[in-house]
């Protein structure tokens, strides 16, 4: 994938992760495909990334997104216009309504497990991400995913914790302080979004 290697070119220390990074790409176009959507989980930092993801993948990333000819017709002309394709994507952690009230009446760690009950179908994909892939309310979400038939993936620092024995896949990039996790993480998941989006948008 030409988007891996620049990927690679700009973060070459990042080459250690290349198959991993390609295989999640290969998951994400099989869920969008498919019709399924893609839930994300991550606390902290890592709960802004979700919000930074599903964004990028509802609305156009970088390239026009144009609507099918049916989409287009129930729509109509203005509508049509100023809308895009788009992916279901889900940030789990932006659901401060429900997440308040959880942490509140239950115990706080179940409540990404308790969206993934609530969403989570076969098929979709469940990205948890965690800098130390230790965090109890991932794994929570993560088992949970496993057990309702979600695919999943984890984004954890180099150690991958917990979390990287409980996903399919999991991709530990080559950092274990959380600001420099942190930093590796956003160029991966900016590539997720460019190769789903020129792959279903060409």
């Amino acid at each position: 994938m030409e988007e891996i290697e620049k990927l690679l070119s700009r973060r070459p220390e990042l080459d250690c992760c290349k198959n991993d990074i390609k295989f999640a790409c290969e998951l994400l176009i099989e869920c969008f495909r498919s019709g399924n959507q893609l839930l994300l989980c991550g606390n902290g930092g890592s709960a802004a990334d979700c919000e930074h993801i599903a964004g990028e993948m509802v609305k156009r990333f970088s390239r026009p997104r144009p609507l099918s000819e049916k989409i287009k017709k129930k729509l109509g002309e203005d509508l049509s216009k100023n809308l895009h394709g788009a992916l279901p994507a889900l940030s789990l952690p932006s659901m401060v309504g429900f997440t308040t009230a959880f942490v509140n009446d239950d115990e706080p760690e179940y409540a990404f497990a308790q969206q993934v009950v609530a969403f989570g179908k076969p098929g979709d994909i469940l990205l948890g991400i965690s800098t130390s892939g230790n965090s109890d309310n991932i794994i929570h979400a993560i088992k949970t995913a496993n057990a309702l038939g979600l695919q999943t993936i984890g984004l954890t620092g180099e150690a991958g914790g917990k979390v990287a024995s409980l996903c399919k896949l999991c991709i530990q990039v080559p950092a274990s302080q959380v600001p420099l996790v942190q930093e590796l993480h956003l160029p991966v998941y900016h590539t997720f979004c460019q190769v789903v989006e020129d792959t279903l948008f060409p």
